[in-house]
């Protein structure tokens, strides 16, 4: 059975000729396949149907016009007629190729998808990672701040009780080693009795811890227990923390209020620690919305 061209075949698909002759010029006339792999490659390009600058003649695929043949070759001349049955037999082959060609394209792009979605999706989950690496350091950043500022002042306290023994040790010393020597005074005389040396006069209690209730806007309530030289910003951090979603989320600051006396903690107010706020030994905090400013 006689074949078909290359360009003859991709005529009788339905491709434009100036595409088909250009597709087969591109591909070097390497068979109507590869010509169907860049037309359907190319078939977006906004220039696919521009024309090739160079003429096209034999390596289009096509039989040449009468002059490029010169004088004396006749059209057509050792070229098989096709009968309409092998015509019709030898497109439908074509169109088969052409789906075919559409089918591995389809499957192509649908597994670049596939990629392109798997690779989505890691970048994803290597982002949330991150961020609760982040967020973790930074949790262990703070616990390891407050365990140092814990030993710190445990090691002050240290400090104060060792001075006060060792002030003890030496009234101790001056006033006791001797006893009978000391002059006691007269039992008769009338007025006051003279307070010892080693008594110090009372003093007011110092508070190291100051419990907080904090009022949320839907009615519940949150306690802790502050060190009472923390400042107030540990109390709005420790808020924002474990408040609900009916606040906003930890992406919504809050303002804190005082109950009684009435009053706006401002930002100043954050760097202030809790004692000097007067908020030591304990107190009730209200939390309401920070309007945007």
């Amino acid at each position: 059975m006689a074949e078909l061209t290359a360009l003859e075949s991709l005529l009788e698909m339905g491709f434009p000729k100036g595409r088909a002759e250009k597709a087969l010029a591109l591909t070097g006339n390497q068979g109507i396949e590869a010509a169907m792999d860049w037309l359907m490659e190319h078939e977006d390009d906004p220039d696919v149907d521009e024309p090739l600058a160079t003429p096209l003649g034999h390596v289009l695929g096509r039989e040449p016009t009468p002059s490029e043949q010169g004088p004396g070759s006749a059209v057509g001349e050792g070229k098989p007629v096709l009968t309409e049955e092998e015509r019709q037999e030898q497109t439908k082959r074509m169109l088969e190729l052409v789906a075919q060609k559409q089918r591995e394209r389809e499957e192509r792009e649908e597994r670049e998808a596939l990629e392109r979605e798997r690779q989505r999706r890691r970048q994803g989950q290597e982002l949330t990672a991150a961020r609760q690496r982040l967020q973790e350091d930074e949790m262990r950043r703070a616990a390891e701040e407050r365990r140092r500022e814990k030993a710190e002042e445990l090691e002050a306290r240290q400090r104060v009780r060792e001075k006060i023994e060792r002030d003890k040790a030496e009234r101790a010393k001056k006033y006791g080693g001797n006893v009978g020597s000391q002059p006691s005074p007269p039992a008769t005389e009338p007025g006051p009795v003279p307070s010892s040396p080693s008594r110090e006069p009372p003093t007011k209690r110092e508070y190291d811890q100051c419990r907080i209730q904090v009022r949320l806007p839907d009615g519940t309530s949150l306690t802790q227990t502050f060190r009472a030289r923390e400042q107030l910003a540990a109390v709005r951090l420790y808020v924002e923390l474990h408040r609900g979603e009916e606040l906003g989320g930890a992406q919504d600051p809050v303002q804190l209020l005082s109950g009684f006396p009435r009053r706006a903690f401002s930002e100043a107010d954050m760097e202030r620690p809790l004692q000097e706020l007067g908020l030591v030994p304990s107190a009730v905090l209200i939390v309401a919305k920070k309007c945007p400013g």
